[in-house]
């Protein structure tokens, strides 16, 4: 019989070993498998050192403002450039954006100027609106009381359709509306435009809507509007050139850069890059935001316009049919208070285009 070489062994205790290698991957895919764990022991293992650092060891600070990948935050009056957590920037969601402006987070100091973000606190509101390609929730800012909806004359002319959209939002985020009408002055070279903001100003003023009319440029309202945002967190929120950031200028005595208003179209250019978190030397903070040209409201159901109408509903009983829209049905005990002006017309003109913008979206779901 022949003798096995050292090699010959070597061989086959090699292929052994192979064959117990294989064998224990195998093992461990099967395993793997049947784990109904989403994650993996790693991210199991960073999400309880995120709770343990949690619980003990970090220090409360607030977002004052956030440009991309750039978070300013402020802790004991000393402002910080703070990172994300890179467990939170993994988090999937129906969200554009992690973080907002005004939010309250749970920090870690990596040296005397930079931060990590742990952990985010709960909120107890949220002003945000649709995006526009992505179709997800861009968060403006959060933990706010009020919204300033900045509006004005001329230039820009008033749009009563747009700031019933904010309204909307603001009631679905938990805030309070609060509609600033800026650039009164230009009302004596406009008649037309001086007829449709007395006919707004009857018939808001008349839903209990606090309406602050105010001339940034002849310093006309500026005493109430700073009375209105003492003691709260207030966001200025509207369209591009309205004048939110010269509203603050002047009410604060800053030197926020401004723009001016493009002739030909009478909009305004988008100078505010970012939404900032400033502080009231009377109490209170108030918030600056970057002006949009549409404002898309997020999660927006029938109901939640439904019930920004209030003025309807005691019309609304009496129509003919319970799921009556009131748009063009017969029978439409609404239709009728607008024909016999108990219903404002350019309330029931708001009404309309929502509703059928929301009906355009069923009907394209379906398509």
């Amino acid at each position: 019989m022949k003798q096995r070489s050292k090699f010959d062994k070597y061989l086959e205790e090699e292929e052994l070993f192979l064959q117990d290698t294989k064998q224990f991957r195998k093992q461990r895919k099967i395993k793997s498998q049947k784990d109904r764990s989403k994650y993996k022991k790693t991210d199991i293992e960073k999400k309880k050192n995120v709770q343990k650092i949690d619980k003990k060891h970090l220090a409360k600070a607030i977002v004052l403002s956030v440009l991309g990948q750039e978070i300013l935050i402020s802790y004991n009056k000393k402002k910080y450039k703070a990172t994300l957590r890179g467990i939170l920037k993994k988090e999937k969601s129906k969200n554009k954006n992690i973080i907002a402006v005004g939010d309250i987070v749970n920090i870690s100091f990596k040296n005397e100027n930079e931060a990590t973000i742990e952990s985010i606190d709960k909120r107890f509101s949220i002003l945000s609106r649709q995006e526009e390609r992505s179709k997800k929730q861009s968060i403006i800012a959060v933990n706010i009381d009020q919204v300033l909806i900045t509006t004005s004359l001329v230039k820009p002319y008033l749009k009563p359709f747009l700031i019933d959209r904010y309204m909307i939002a603001i009631t679905k985020g938990n805030m309070t509306p609060v509609i600033i009408i800026n650039k009164i002055d230009l009302l004596q070279k406009n008649s037309q435009e001086e007829k449709k903001y007395q006919n707004f100003l009857s018939t808001y003023e008349k839903l209990g809507y606090l309406i602050l009319s105010i001339s940034c440029k002849k310093k006309i309202g500026l005493k109430a509007l700073l009375n209105v945002m003492k003691g709260k967190t207030s966001v200025f929120s509207g369209q591009s050139g309205t004048g939110k950031t010269s509203l603050i200028n002047a009410t604060l005595h800053m030197k926020l850069k401004t723009g001016e208003v493009v002739k030909k179209t009478y909009k305004g250019a988008h100078i505010t890059s970012k939404a900032e978190l400033i502080e009231l030397k009377s109490g209170g903070f108030c918030i600056d935001t970057p002006g949009i040209k549409s404002f898309g409201i997020w999660d927006l159901e029938i109901n939640d316009i439904k019930n920004h109408f209030f003025e309807f509903h005691n019309f609304a009983k009496k129509c003919k049919y319970k799921n009556c829209k009131h748009i063009n049905e017969p029978h439409c005990n609404v239709i009728k208070a607008i024909d016999k002006k108990k219903i404002s017309k350019l309330r029931f003109e708001s009404y309309r285009m929502l509703i059928e913008e929301i009906l355009e979206k069923k009907r394209k779901l379906y398509e």
